[in-house]
């Protein structure tokens, strides 16, 4: 752990460096960007040859008007914007000098859009916490000079890559960390963590095991026979045994600031018993709350909850999702091997949630209690990648894929040099991003497949194939569209929350718009759409030159599969515009609904581009 007076130095030296600076400016851009993208502010433009000047209108304290300008362009992708970093200017009655205070600029602004007073003090203190724990994390990279070439294993460069989310502005605010947890249980760190195994009632359980596995097996294989034994000792003692009781590891952090505070009543009545840490040790992955055993390479990942507000979401599991994590994996699993393009030719890897646990009391000892426990102690554990890999196979995390290493090129670009940027990027799109729709459009199961959730396996920098991950709270459908919904699994039956829910809360939606808008959200305008602008501004491959291989690679898939055809037909995927949660204005604005905007496809313009001057057939009407 490290020490206070060192970490004191440490905060001293990152607020006084360049990358203080480096991280505020990205901020201001993915804020400004964010608001003018999904319509929080009004903006002025000026065309200025190829950019455009965003000038946005403000008031500062005595109502004297403020504006905030900025050069950028609004690009094809989507319609998002793109500003330069360091040209967010603050012009008042002062002068004109470069804005450098978030909080100045939400008062002035936001502050006037319409936005719930409380809400914007809240995410005023993401925005700043993602300032310190950013300008932390970059200062040490830095420092130390590590970079993501080299890197040998997955592990290594999915906590390596740490550039977080790329287009919401609060992609690091760890809110409930001090400055000091970040350092001791953050990826950046390096340190390893020891859960606290813990054992609770069966009856306020909610757990499930794939069909292949017993929880006693399980226990065995995390704990080895041992600590096992010394566990049944403990609990033996404590005048229960091991067929009472579900074990469940705890992060470190969640039960000092959580679960101990919180359940003094059930550790006194021994309604739950602490057992003992891990002999084994974990290193944090990218969300902080999945854990990569570094003790032994053999081993699961394992995903505990935390009560930790990170990139503006909690990071519980509810009982519900920990329970239903091996039936939907099973559910993918049967999908992929019953189809022969999934199975044979793309050979897409799911990385299988086979196991569940959530601390799930029907009648907690308080409503406060209940409150503050709820989802708050749960653990699913996740095949390991490496044991699906072939010889010569490496994987890198999809969003490693638009990361820049510390000399500021991106972390592919000896990829590109080497197989060019054409080649390569089809190779993505047919080994990576088809598997994905196929499975929408053949089966009717939309995931959200956003960088975090995806993995590029490749062969010497050559994209090869896929594999996908974190399925339990996102996988999508229609039970009208699904292509075989005998095998849908009966989720009534498997936790009373989705007995009691209203129709549709859960993963089943009423229509299949839902499904396009999660394909295209989180694969199309994320995960591929940053790639997309990296490449037109870092190399000069165009947006449309992108987005018209995307729309090639589907087109020449239902050309090979044309019994896909109808069914593609109505997911509507090439639909003129598409409808993306607006992720800052919900941290903004009191709605019962989900906050979402249309906003233009990409795959659509291009597609009547590509009519109207080349008379490409339209294998869609």
């Amino acid at each position: 752990m490290i020490r206070v007076q060192e970490l004191d130095m440490r905060l001293i030296e990152a607020i006084a460096s360049d990358a203080y600076v480096e991280v505020r400016r990205r901020i201001f851009r993915q804020l400004l960007e964010s608001a003018i993208f999904e319509k929080i502010v009004s903006v002025e433009t000026v065309k200025l040859g190829k950019e455009t000047l965003f000038i946005v209108h403000g008031r500062d304290a005595d109502g004297t008007p403020v504006t905030y300008n900025c050069r950028g362009s609004r690009r094809l992708t989507f319609g998002r914007i793109r500003l330069h970093a360091d040209s967010v200017l603050r012009i008042s009655k002062e002068g004109k000098q470069e804005a450098d205070s978030l909080e100045l600029f939400l008062q002035e602004v936001i502050a006037f859009s319409g936005a719930d007073g409380s809400k914007l003090s809240a995410f005023a203190a993401e925005l700043e916490r993602t300032l310190l724990n950013d300008t932390l994390a970059q200062y040490e990279k830095q420092k130390t000079g590590k970079t993501l070439q080299g890197k040998g294993s997955y592990d290594e460069l999915e906590t390596s890559a740490m550039d977080g989310h790329p287009y919401h502005p609060s992609y690091k605010s760890r809110i409930g960390f001090t400055p000091q947890d970040g350092l001791a249980f953050g990826p950046e760190s390096g340190e390893g963590i020891r859960p606290l195994w813990i054992a609770i009632r069966r009856e306020e359980a909610a757990m499930a095991v794939s069909k292949e596995l017993t929880f006693r097996e399980l226990w065995r294989s995390e704990l080895g026979e041992g600590q096992l034994a010394e566990f049944e000792q403990k609990l033996k003692s404590c005048g229960t045994d091991l067929d009472q009781v579900a074990l469940l590891p705890v992060h470190p952090w969640q039960w000092r600031n959580v679960a101990a505070p919180s359940l003094m009543l059930e550790l006194r009545n021994g309604s739950i018993i602490p057992l003992g840490l891990s002999q084994d040790e974990y290193r944090p992955q990218q969300s902080i709350r999945t854990l990569v055993n570094h003790s032994d390479a053999a081993k699961p990942y394992m995903k505990l909850s935390l009560s930790l507000l990170n990139t503006s979401s909690y990071r519980h599991i509810e009982p519900h999702y920990a329970a239903v994590a091996p039936a939907i994996s099973e559910w993918l699993q049967g999908l992929v091997d019953a189809d022969p393009y999934l199975k044979q030719e793309a050979k897409v890897i799911l990385l299988k949630e086979f196991a569940g646990i959530g601390y799930d009391p029907i009648a907690p000892a308080s409503s406060i209690n209940k409150g503050l426990m709820e989802g708050a102690l749960s653990c699913v554990w996740r095949e390991r990648l490496e044991p699906h890999l072939l010889p010569g196979e490496l994987a890198v995390p999809f969003h490693a894929l638009t990361a820049l290493d510390i000399d500021g090129k991106p972390f592919i670009d000896p990829w590109l040099q080497a197989t060019g940027i054409h080649p390569w990027l089809t190779r993505l799109f047919e080994s990576c991003v088809l598997p994905v729709a196929h499975l929408l459009i053949a089966h009717g199961v939309a995931l959200e497949s956003h960088a975090q959730n995806m993995v590029m396996i490749h062969s010497n920098g050559v994209p090869a194939r896929a594999a996908l991950k974190d399925f339990h709270e996102d996988a999508m459908f229609c039970r009208t569209f699904l292509d075989n919904p005998a095998v849908c699994p009966p989720f009534h039956t498997i936790h009373r929350a989705f007995a009691e829910a209203e129709p549709f809360a859960f993963f089943e939606q009423e229509k299949v718009d839902p499904l396009r808008y999660l394909l295209l959200g989180a694969l199309y305008f994320i995960n591929l759409g940053e790639l997309a602008i990296l490449l037109s501004d870092r190399y000069n491959y165009s947006e449309t030159r992108f987005w018209e291989l995307a729309v090639d690679t589907l087109d020449a898939h239902l050309r090979k599969y044309p019994a896909l055809l109808p069914r593609f037909q109505q997911l509507n995927v090439y639909a003129p515009t598409t409808r993306l949660e607006q992720l800052t204005k919900k941290r903004l604005f009191v709605s019962s609904a989900s906050l979402m905007h249309e906003v233009p496809s990409p795959l659509y313009s291009v597609r009547e581009q590509m009519a109207s001057v080349g008379g490409k057939e339209n294998i869609t009407c």
